[in-house]
């Protein structure tokens, strides 16, 4: 049998604590998927209330959101996240 790494499914506070958290354990759990320790997955609705949280609370001085579309696309696609529909 292959050896398979530890799934584990985020709820949306978990990801936002994983992405934000500092030392949270979420975080720790995103540090070991970046490892390849172990597998995260999260529901694309989590995505999106991340999105918003992004969007809504960093801005530029004239109240702008700094990350384009692009920009916060890479972000995603750049965790090691799986993220279901």
């Amino acid at each position: 049998m292959k050896w398979k790494p530890t799934a584990i499914k985020l709820d949306t506070k978990g990801l936002v604590r994983a992405i934000f958290g500092g030392q949270s354990d979420e975080a720790r759990l995103l540090e070991a998927a970046s490892q390849g320790k172990i597998d995260l997955y999260a529901d694309s609705t989590s995505w999106n209330a991340v999105l918003w949280l992004i969007m809504s609370t960093i801005k530029n001085k004239h109240q702008e959101p700094i990350y384009t579309g692009e920009e916060l696309g890479k972000l995603r696609s750049s965790l090691p996240i799986t993220f279901l529909s």
